[in-house]
């Protein structure tokens, strides 16, 4: 076993819209030797904070994998989370990119043509064993693009402390649950829930939620038109303005990115956000005071949940031994303490419930059959940037819900093209 130091990802010029462009060759990855051993390339990045227990969980794994495999060598490095996509796309296009990556959704998606459909190289078993709604969230035209190590979700948590303050004893399960409670927060001075509305805020944590809750979704079925303007998008807007109207959202959150401690969510004065996961506000609200809530529910309840996978390049030249590699190294008896160290859920069913003894993180661990990536496309990146202008433009009155997601919709039509 090689393992690497923590390096910097090499800055890259390549678009991810031009990587998308790349053939079946546009990676190097491992190699088989003379003696018919092979080496495998894994690029990884910092999920658990503590830089010496990420690398040993991933000393050990490998080391366990080399025992039972003597003829597949795994190299592996760890970069930073910044510069990520810069680094892996320059090294995509010069034939140097490893056998295996850790990829989010969104990025399945922009580099789908460099990826080879990793399904074929795991086991049936392995399969078999991933959460339905996780499968679906690495799966692009029928095809499983990345094997699955982790996931999150993002359901509705509330502020006990602020409800006993606002004087309102029920939690809220419906949109019409938060309309109704909204007044008593207001008339506090607080405000019903969080929602930032800034254009750089990923609206996989706020709009899209809504959207899909209402029974929408951001693309048709082969993305080759969007459909966030449809009847369900215009009903989340106008629930979402509504309550901008009525101040049961904190201002300075519709226009400005606030650090965390110095909004009304951090001071107390919020009820309820599904923008935040507990450990983000532990520290302000209290644990005794955080309450998790399935996501909110218009026609269903669904929440935003990402998935981390390992992912095959098409270029690799050791397809087998990395699709080895990954069916072990993502298998739930081996990421058990991945996850719980690095504050994760599973993405199988064979771990079992890792967190049955944390109140918290055990309420947020039921609601990982909710969670959702939505729908997955090249242009899912670019779609979400023309618009959070048009929806932030909607919540501070400038527009309608209506001609707000009318005009984003005319702006995607050359990005949809690409």
């Amino acid at each position: 076993m090689r393992v690497k130091k923590l390096i910097a990802a090499t800055a890259g010029l390549a678009a991810v819209g031009l990587l998308a462009g790349c053939g079946a060759n546009a990676g190097a990855g491992g190699d088989a030797t003379a003696g018919g051993d092979q080496k495998v390339t894994v690029w990884l990045y910092p999920v658990i904070a503590d830089e010496a227990k990420h690398k040993a969980f991933w000393d050990e794994t490998v080391a366990a994998f080399e025992k039972d495999h003597p003829n597949i060598t795994v190299d592996y490095e760890i970069f930073p989370w910044a510069n990520r996509d810069e680094g892996l796309q320059t090294a995509i296009a010069a034939g140097k990119g490893p056998d295996l990556v850790y990829l989010i959704p969104d990025q399945l998606a922009a580099y789908q043509k460099s990826i080879e459909p990793i399904g074929p190289y795991l086991s049936d078993e392995q399969k078999a064993d991933i959460l339905p709604n996780v499968t679906e969230s690495v799966t692009i035209d029928g095809n499983m693009m990345g094997a699955p190590i982790l996931t999150s979700v993002n359901p509705l948590i509330c502020n006990a402390a602020a409800f006993k303050e606002a004087g309102v004893t029920d939690y809220p399960s419906t949109w019409d649950d938060v309309l109704a409670m909204a007044p008593k927060f207001t008339e506090k001075g607080m405000y019903a829930i969080n929602y930032p509305a800034a254009p750089e805020n990923t609206l996989n944590m706020s709009f899209y939620p809504l959207l899909w809750q209402a029974g929408g979704s951001v693309f048709n079925k082969d993305g080759s038109a969007v459909d966030f303007n449809g009847k369900p998008g215009q009903e989340a807007l106008d629930f979402i303005s509504t309550l901008a109207q009525e101040k049961a959202i904190e201002p300075d959150a519709l226009s400005t990115n606030l650090p965390l401690e110095q909004t009304a969510l951090a001071k107390g004065k919020v009820g309820c956000s599904w923008t935040n996961v507990p450990s983000e506000v532990e520290s302000f609200w209290g644990a005794e005071n955080i309450v998790v809530l399935p996501p909110l529910k218009k026609d269903k309840a669904v929440a935003y949940g990402t998935v981390g996978s390992l992912a095959l390049l098409k270029g690799s030249k050791a397809k087998e031994a990395a699709g080895e590699f990954a069916d072990f190294a993502t298998s739930g008896d081996i990421v058990k303490p991945y996850l719980t160290e690095a504050g994760y859920f599973s993405a199988v069913t064979s771990t079992g419930a890792l967190y049955a003894d944390d109140p918290v993180m055990s309420k947020m661990e039921e609601n990982v059959p909710t969670a959702t990536v939505g729908e997955l496309f090249t242009s899912s990146r670019a779609v979400m940037g023309v618009l959070a202008p048009e929806i932030q433009g909607a919540l501070l009155g400038q527009k309608s819900a209506k001609d707000a997601l009318d005009a984003a919709a005319s702006a995607t039509g050359p990005l949809l093209s690409q």
